[in-house]
């Protein structure tokens, strides 16, 4: 039988609390909250280490939860006051877990292709935005994404939603812009960098070498550095009134380019 709690008060369950709300007590501890049955299995897809695993029985059945233990987890099962008090979703199957966070190493990434195509995104603030991009490189099937001068918790509650669990199943480096473009300059990717000013039209440019395509924020746009270091400053024609778009979009358009002039050539 697993261990049961009940209440809310409980003090592992105030810790669990802090880790959903804290970034700094997810810093701290090493370890964050996911819940939901796609999370979870992506998460151990993506070669995450469970901690943890707290189920409300009424949502997820105990059987389920017992499957769990040939990974070495440890099952608990809550009352519908600590699930409640736990899940970040009112649509959520029932199983919170508590997971071991990842370095997110620039030296750690494995590209998996010896032409690899990867997304870089200066300092992304919004958790949604950065969900989305994770989404967007899922979609191409990127190698990696690089996430420079980051702003925010890679394990926030809103990012692991927005991105649907790709942050789990995605190669996801974070590091300053400098160290940055001297991993790419090291491996020889030729650095696209998105701005409105001095660039050239996305569309024209050869993307079918090693590649690193460079967004920045919307409000703020991407530091010099980026545009130094850049092979060709790129930029996205616009037809209408404004001068921008939502980050994620952009990044969409640029990076489903590269990956039609890349099966073009295959």
């Amino acid at each position: 039988m697993s261990k049961f709690i009940s209440s809310s008060q409980n003090p592992l369950i105030k810790r669990l609390v802090l880790l959903k709300e804290k970034s700094r007590e997810r810093k701290k501890s090493g370890t964050f909250l996911i819940e939901g049955k796609r999370e979870l299995s992506l998460a151990i897809k993506g070669g995450y280490s469970i901690d943890t695993l707290l189920f409300y029985p009424d949502l997820f059945s105990e059987s389920e939860a017992q499957a769990m233990s040939r990974y070495g987890i440890e099952i608990i099962e809550i009352s519908k006051d600590v699930f409640q008090k736990l899940a970040h979703r009112d649509t959520t199957e029932g199983v919170i877990a508590v997971v071991k966070s990842k370095a997110h190493e620039l030296e750690d990434l494995n590209l998996r292709s010896k032409n690899p195509l990867i997304l870089v995104a200066e300092a992304p603030e919004k958790p949604g935005n950065i969900g989305a991009l994770l989404r967007t490189a899922d979609a191409a099937n990127l190698d990696a994404v690089i996430i420079a001068n980051p702003k925010s918790d890679l394990y926030n509650p809103n990012i692991i939603r927005s991105s649907v669990g790709c942050v789990f199943t995605t190669e996801i480096a974070m590091a300053s812009s400098e160290h940055a473009i001297a991993f790419l300059q090291k491996y020889n990717f030729n650095i696209f960098s998105a701005i409105l000013q001095e660039s050239e039209p996305y569309h024209t440019q050869d993307y079918t070498l090693p590649t690193a395509i460079v967004v920045g924020t919307e409000a703020t746009g991407l530091t010099q550095i980026w545009r130094d270091s850049a092979n060709k400053n790129i930029s996205i024609p616009m037809q209408g009134v404004i001068d921008s778009m939502n980050v994620s979009v952009a990044a969409g358009i640029l990076i489903f380019e590269a990956v039609r002039q890349r099966r073009i050539n295959e």
